[in-house]
């Protein structure tokens, strides 16, 4: 599986993004012909190595004519349709990370997407790194893309509606459910465009991935800090695509001050709601008094969503989160013939070894009452069948599950809904 990296130590912005790419082995001329075919007359790419703090990476610079358009989205859509040299995939992740800023900016400002103005994201320079940025990424064809914590950074800009405090309003939008690190740097480290480039292509966040490194790329910042590299890191390899494991989130919360009813029902209404599972657990709390643990084990997406319904359902004062990993047999469903009919249920199997097969209720349950005849009978049956009739060995995955193929829409949960511009003396400008 090919993975891409992205350490966000210093931030990360559109111009860091696009050289990080080029830099990593990204074809700039294909980039360039992209951007001619925007129609964006006078615009130039300019790419050159700088020194950032004793470390070589890669600079880009937009260079363009004079322009004070205020865009819609609609513009820029059209913009983007246009360009006969981008494909399909292409203008379509492009216009999604506009589409990121634009239901930030909308949200910030109590209005509707389509009647945003996008200032500093609608200028020129940062179209270019937006569609650099798009095509960058489609060229390298990474199947998962994982980041660091991301520093916002630290102070006040001024931006087309005044004095902001970093992250600004819109910036702030992009990077909810992201996790964020500060760093001692008086400057706008991330900015709106680095903000929805994360929030529309990074599947997950966490440290660097076991992989095996091939390619690294340095994008350079233009801002200049004495005791640390202005850079975005781009590490590009590969990783073994394990289906046996998987990683998640487990929700916990404890409780003493509500009924079994209500616990049950929180219980269902997260199953209902997408939950891997739910679960309770006497336990004994403080001054001993008797209590339920409610877990809830949850894909990294949809934690947010799943913890808003444990604090409603529940009314308690705490949730604890703990990222877990899993081991896991690969599974897919398997229908067995019974003396009553055909059963359904799931068959497993990991590392080659003997696969196991568990009827399912639901379609237990069906047979007995159809066919009169006992629940436990019909399991027993719809077991016995299966070790009478053992499917041929299994390997660990399927292909379609060792390929892991993202087809990068990541308009999943990491869609963390946001998206954003607004106001910034430039995208390149900032802590970047």
């Amino acid at each position: 599986m090919r993975v891409a990296y992205l350490d966000c130590s210093m931030g990360i912005s559109g111009d860091m993004t696009l050289a990080a790419l080029i830099d990593a082995g990204i074809d700039a001329e294909a980039i360039r012909a992209g951007i001619a075919s925007l129609g964006l007359e006078g615009v130039r790419l300019v790419i050159k190595d700088v020194m950032k703090a004793g470390f070589r990476a890669l600079h880009v610079r937009v260079e363009h004519p004079e322009q004070h358009a205020h865009r819609h989205l609609s513009d820029i859509v059209a913009i983007i349709d246009r360009a006969d040299a981008l494909t399909g995939g292409q203008k379509d992740l492009a216009k999604r990370i506009f589409a990121a800023v634009g239901a930030a900016e909308a949200r910030v400002h109590g209005t509707t997407i389509e009647r945003i103005h996008f200032h500093e994201v609608g200028a020129i320079d940062s179209i270019v790194d937006i569609v650099g940025a798009a095509i960058g990424f489609d060229l390298l064809g990474a199947e998962q893309v994982v980041a660091s914590a991301v520093p916002p950074g630290r102070g006040q800009v001024h931006i087309d509606h005044g004095v902001c405090t970093i992250p600004t309003p819109g910036t702030a939008e992009l990077l909810r459910g992201i996790p964020l690190v500060d760093v001692p740097v008086e400057a706008e480290l991330t900015t709106p465009t680095g903000a929805a480039i994360l929030t529309t292509l990074v599947d997950r966040f966490a440290a660097l991935p076991e992989m095996t490194v091939e390619a690294i790329g340095y994008g350079a910042g233009t801002r200049d800090f004495p005791d640390r590299a202005n850079v975005l890191r781009l590490f590009v390899g590969t990783a073994a695509a394990r289906s046996d494991t998987d990683r998640v989130v487990l929700l916990e919360t404890n409780l003493d001050d509500v009924s079994p009813e209500v616990v049950g029902y929180a219980k269902q209404k997260l199953l209902a709601a997408g939950a891997l599972d739910a679960f309770s657990t006497s336990v004994q709390m403080k001054k001993d008094r008797p209590g339920v643990m409610l877990s809830v084990i949850a894909q990294p997406a949809d934690v947010e969503r799943l913890e808003a319904m444990l604090f409603d359902e529940t009314g308690t004062f705490g949730v604890r989160r703990l990222n877990v990993e899993r081991s896991k047999r690969a599974r897919r469903e398997h229908v067995v013939e019974t003396p009553w009919g055909a059963v359904r249920g799931k068959l497993g199997w990991r590392h080659g070894g003997a696969a196991v097969f568990t009827p399912e209720f639901e379609s237990c349950a069906r047979v007995a009452a159809d066919r009169g005849v006992a629940l436990r009978d019909v399991y027993r049956a719809a077991e016995a069948a299966f070790l009478s009739s053992p499917p041929p060995a299994l390997e660990t995955a399927s292909a379609a599950q060792a390929a892991h193929h993202h087809d990068h829409d990541h308009s999943h949960s990491h869609d963390h809904d946001h998206s954003h511009d607004h106001g910034h003396s430039h995208d390149h400008g900032h802590g970047m």
